[in-house]
């Protein structure tokens, strides 16, 4: 379990620097999404196939690996619209609301309850989330198009969670995350040619950016989440990634020169005794 903790800390400073990368505006969200998929499946694809990791004993996971790659795919692209036609503090505080359908979906679907510590540990989560994006941004939420598919982000990050967590008690994280990249690359790559996204004509910065995306944001980044996920609960792992907002504002403080406010601060420990909170195991005593 303290291997799968440090590996989802770790994750979770890989993809903390998505969010600032975003932001730059280099490319479009859709090709941006596309390509973060399809170089770090590059590069991942040969290495699975040296170490004979593409075989699969049970075929029939094909179909939900699939589902679990179109899942993940179609996040990305909607958070990265989602960030481009609102703020992007706007987009953090709804797609960060998957910890409560995770939970939801849990109970549903899966017939699995979660613990009161995670309901108490979400509830405080959120508090610190509305505190960190600030009363402006919440008072300022319009019912339009980008409020709704950031909302959809949440429920489809929440969605690949729980898919995944069920698909990686059965298959081994490299061959999972490169069978549901390859479906992700595929996806995105369809969805770009039917909005007529150009695939190539971009400046050297932002080839960079999308070097930085497909490797350390994709490939780094979920290697260790999934294997986090292949070893936690589900409700858990979903809740940790709150901490990506303190970790992409501290981010950006560094390269883009947002300043952080005292108001964030005081966010963060809220968020931070959030997540601590679903960590607290209640122990027995000995008995006597």
């Amino acid at each position: 379990m303290t291997k799968a903790r440090i590996a989802l800390f770790i994750g979770i400073l890989c993809i903390s620097i998505f969010p600032v990368i975003v932001r730059m505006n280099l490319t479009s969200g859709l090709i941006s999404a596309f390509y973060r998929m399809a170089i770090a499946t590059a590069i991942l694809l040969p290495v699975a196939l040296y170490k004979g990791k593409l075989g699969l004993e049970n075929r029939k996971l094909i179909l939900p690996i699939a589902i679990c790659g179109i899942l993940f795919a179609s996040d990305i692209a909607v958070w990265n619209i989602s960030i481009q036609h609102s703020s992007a503090t706007q987009a953090t505080l709804l797609t960060n609301l998957s910890p409560i359908w995770v939970g939801v979906f849990s109970f549903v679907f899966l017939n699995y309850r979660p613990r009161k510590s995670f309901w108490l540990g979400t509830l405080i989560a959120l508090m610190g989330m509305m505190v960190f994006v600030g009363v402006d941004t919440i008072l300022e939420l319009k019912l339009d198009t980008a409020f709704f598919l950031g909302v959809l982000s949440g429920l489809l990050y929440a969605l690949y969670i729980l898919v995944s967590k069920t698909v990686l008690e059965k298959v081994e994280v490299i061959t999972f995350i490169t069978y549901s990249m390859i479906f992700s690359t595929v996806f995105l790559f369809i969805v770009n040619i039917a909005f007529g996204e150009e695939f190539f004509g971009f400046s050297g910065q932002a080839w960079i950016s999308l070097f930085v995306q497909g490797i350390v944001c994709q490939l780094i980044a979920w290697l260790l989440i999934s294997y986090s996920t292949q070893n936690m609960r589900a409700t858990r792992v979903s809740l940790s990634l709150l901490s990506q907002a303190i970790f992409a504002a501290l981010l950006a403080a560094v390269f883009i020169g947002e300043k952080i406010t005292p108001v964030q601060i005081f966010g963060s420990i809220i968020i931070l005794a959030g997540i601590a909170t679903t960590f607290y195991e209640k122990t027995k005593p000995n008995a006597t």
